[in-house]
């Protein structure tokens, strides 16, 4: 398990290739995009509860 082994990290980065051990970032930066903002969930309001005779 070293440079030569295609399975491994230290093998996909000598070999300079990606996959599974070695990924690519997930979505690449890119120059003016706008950041996505995400609205809070909205709160649930607690049912009355029930008056024991």
């Amino acid at each position: 398990m070293g440079k030569g082994d295609r399975k491994t990290r230290r093998g996909k980065t000598y070999r300079g290739s990606y996959g599974n051990s070695r990924l690519h970032s997930l979505q690449p930066a890119v120059a003016g995009a706008k950041a996505t903002v995400t609205k809070p969930a909205a709160a649930k309001k607690a049912a009355p509860k029930k008056k024991s005779a």
